[in-house]
């Protein structure tokens, strides 16, 4: 993906909308701006877009709504743009889907920074199956529907996820051969550079193999390849959303 990347700005600001559309164009990009959700939605379906970048405080429905509205069909990367300090919002947007955040107020030279590094993980990190295309995956006991986001073991009982942990699930079942790394796992969840410190994947899969009962000691349905990061040591049967 070159620098004719599409590039799609929500914000109501319109001083804002003009501002990061002038300068992404003469960075060499394409550039749409909306004011609200529901002009979003038009644009999207008759125009492709590589990355969307996304305010959390909008008219009608706001930022967080529409990234998890987004998440449930497609995987266009978004940066969202939160007011300085508003943590609990950036945290929930990651939850939900958002490759990366910056806080209000921000140099355009570090959003331009920020899509570029997310557009480069797009293309070279493994990203969430697309619900268009995988309706839900059958492994061991369990299921996981990613329509409706719920794990359902074989006996009935359904287990709540939360967005990283299905996120993550997700990733490491859409690859079950695949050895993905704890820096890639990271950035296909946080959407920020890997910070080779942070055990935060490593309290997930522990939260996962609890979840899923697998022995701590000697998992097998997420196994760990020691100096490289994780597997799914089971077979994985995908069901196609189009069966």
């Amino acid at each position: 993906m070159g620098e004719s990347a599409h590039i799609l700005v929500v914000d109501d600001d319109r001083d804002i909308r003009t501002l990061l559309s002038e300068y992404l164009e003469k960075n060499g990009y394409r550039a749409s701006a909306v004011g609200e959700g529901k002009a979003m939605k038009r644009l999207l379906k008759h125009t492709h877009v590589d990355l969307i970048v996304l305010d959390l405080m909008l008219p009608g429905e706001d930022g967080l709504t529409l990234c998890r509205e987004l998440r449930k069909e497609s995987q266009v990367p978004i940066i969202m743009l939160t007011a300085l300090g508003d943590d609990v919002e950036r945290i929930v947007g990651m939850e939900m889907g958002a490759d990366d955040y910056l806080p209000k107020p921000f140099n355009p030279r570090e959003l331009l920074v920020r899509i570029k590094a997310v557009l480069r993980r797009t293309v070279y990190a493994p990203r969430d199956p697309l619900t268009t295309e995988v309706r839900s995956y059958r492994f061991g006991e369990w299921r996981l529907d990613t329509t409706t986001r719920e794990l359902t073991h074989h006996n009935g009982t359904v287990v709540s996820l939360s967005g990283a942990e299905f996120r993550l699930l997700s990733i490491l079942l859409s690859h079950p051969t695949r050895v993905l790394s704890r820096t890639q796992l990271m950035e296909m969840i946080r959407g920020r550079d890997a910070d080779p410190f942070d055990r935060s994947i490593d309290v997930r899969i522990s939260r996962l193999r609890q979840t899923l009962g697998d022995d701590a000691r000697s998992p097998q349905i997420i196994k760990t390849v020691y100096g490289e990061g994780y597997l799914i040591g089971i077979p994985v049967e995908m069901e196609s959303a189009a069966s």
